[in-house]
């Protein structure tokens, strides 16, 4: 089995006690004999950390996983029973080994969701009481101590995490129990677990509104379609609005420190690209992690209408962005002050954020992770856009707004950082307007610029119908249409053979 040393030095350390009785448990052999009092003394005992299991798991092939299987499934029940004891060291000790077991079963079986999914489906036929079981003693532990909550989150994660949601055994056992959304909605409105739990939670929701939504009535889709408790959904959009907030300072403080450099760091930056896979680049990390949290902001609007108040919602201050976000960032410089982190003075709401995200995410044209975040943010801006009431309050807030612009040969960089103070919605052309403008490549994103016309559409829209005009330099709206369709006209026998475009041509 695996040793371990102690840090900076050769030595090697001992293994602790209770390291033996797990390597013992995942060889297949019977522990327990001999001892009537074994369970209640091994969760008193501290459980081994979450790497060591891990470890140990990872190095068990086929045939000693079979061997182990009964051991780990009279763990997992052992565990489950334990949650009912009266002693608060044996419940914490037992979510601990059965949050750290599920993660690295997950983890090692994630490869291939066929072996994945027939591991769960192992666990729920020999378990099937006891998970039924430690849903309901789920609810009551998250509205218990933090302690519990927070490894009653970190199991719920990696089951729904790692398997696909749409084949997930232990999910329906979830939506059958139905009982998961109040104690949810309880840490949302406590700023307090908020700050600890709040990223988990979101994530979670998420992840539980979109079970198969498509073919079944789902009832956390219906309970947050009804949700107007106000501490809970300011809390749900300040969870997203403070994470877009940190990876937009990152960038923009990478971006100043950059632009700060001789050409000697760009030619180093250039060089170093070459070598660097994209899977290891910290932005493109950071963006992929965004993508639930759009998805989340995106559940929000589309279901709950009173979430709309909470896009306005000013925030005069954010507060500390999750650190489990943005654990991979190292390759950002850390700088301590940046022009950039002047933006907190200024205050902010909700569609601020997703503005500013979306001109940070627009500037890298070569991510396919950068554009896949784009697709998602208009889809949010157009659920915006169809709701009088939010076209409503985009036309009469004024907020001045920080919009990153790429950078382009035929036009000077600005030093100006900050817009104006104009309308929200006067902000979201200028957004459409570079997006159209600064993409017209030869990999043409049709459903972005679809996506985009569409948005521009339902402002005119909105203001035909309610019989008011944005004071605003339409020119530049117009200018950019005229040159989209323009390079169509130039690229049109490689555009036609990729796409339709004369979808968009009607549009326009």
């Amino acid at each position: 089995m695996s040793t371990r040393k102690r840090s900076g030095s050769g030595t090697k350390q001992p293994k602790e006690k209770i390291v033996y009785i797990f390597e013992s448990l995942f060889r297949g052999e019977d522990v327990v004999r001999g001892y009537n009092n074994f369970w209640n003394e091994l969760f008193l005992i501290t459980p081994p950390s979450l790497e060591i299991l891990d470890t140990e798991i990872q190095q068990l092939d086929d045939l000693k996983m079979c061997a182990a299987k009964p051991n780990i499934i009279l763990v997992v029940k052992k565990c489950i029973e334990m949650l009912d004891s009266d002693n608060p060291k044996r419940v914490n000790n037992s979510l601990i080994t059965l949050s750290s077991l599920t993660f690295a079963l997950c983890r090692k079986y994630s490869v291939t969701q066929e072996t994945s999914e027939n591991y769960l489906e192992y666990v729920v036929a020999e378990a099937e009481d006891e998970i039924k079981s430690l849903i309901d003693k789920i609810k009551v532990l998250l509205s218990e101590s933090d302690e519990s909550s927070f490894y009653c989150i970190k199991f719920l994660l990696p089951i729904l995490i790692t398997n696909s949601c749409g084949r997930n055994k232990i999910m329906e056992y979830i939506m059958a129990a139905n009982n998961l959304f109040e104690p949810l909605k309880k840490i949302l409105s406590d700023p307090t677990q908020r700050l600890k739990y709040g990223n988990d939670i979101v994530i979670l929701l998420t992840l539980l509104v979109n079970y198969r939504k498509s073919d079944r009535t789902n009832p956390y889709a219906v309970q947050l379609s009804l949700l107007d408790d106000e501490f809970a959904l300011h809390g749900f959009g300040q969870i997203i609005s403070t994470t877009l907030f940190e990876f937009i300072r990152l960038q923009s403080t990478n971006d100043v420190t950059t632009h700060n450099n001789s050409w000697i760091s760009s030619f180093s930056s250039i060089v170093g690209n070459i070598f660097l896979s994209e899977e290891i680049d910290g932005k493109s990390q950071n963006i992929r992690q965004n993508t639930v949290l759009l998805l989340a902001l995106y559940e929000a609007v589309h279901l709950n209408r009173n979430f709309i108040t909470t896009l306005a919602t000013t925030h005069t201050e954010t507060s500390t962005a999750p650190s489990d976000l943005l654990s991979n960032s190292d390759v950002l410089p850390e700088v301590q002050t940046a022009p950039m982190l002047e933006a907190s003075q200024y205050p902010t709401n909700l569609i601020v954020a997703v503005f500013q995200y979306c001109s940070v995410v627009m500037a890298d044209h070569k991510n396919d992770n950068s554009l896949t975040n784009l697709k998602l943010c208009f889809i949010v801006l157009t659920c915006i856009s169809e709701d009088q009431y939010a076209n409503s309050m985009m036309h009469n807030l004024t907020f001045q707004v920080f919009l990153n612009k790429a950078h382009m040969r035929h036009r000077k960089v600005t030093s100006d950082r900050f817009s104006k103070p104009q309308p929200l919605a006067a902000t979201l052309l200028d957004l459409l307007t570079e997006f159209i403008v600064t993409h017209l490549l030869k990999k043409f994103p049709m459903e972005h610029y679809l996506l985009c016309i569409g948005i521009i559409q339902r402002i005119i829209i909105y203001q035909k119908r309610c019989r008011i005009r944005l004071m605003y330099p339409w020119k530049s709206v117009w200018t950019a249409i005229i040159s989209m369709l323009k390079f169509i006209m130039c690229q049109e026998q490689q555009l036609v053979k990729k796409m339709n475009i004369f979808n968009l041509l009607t549009k326009v």
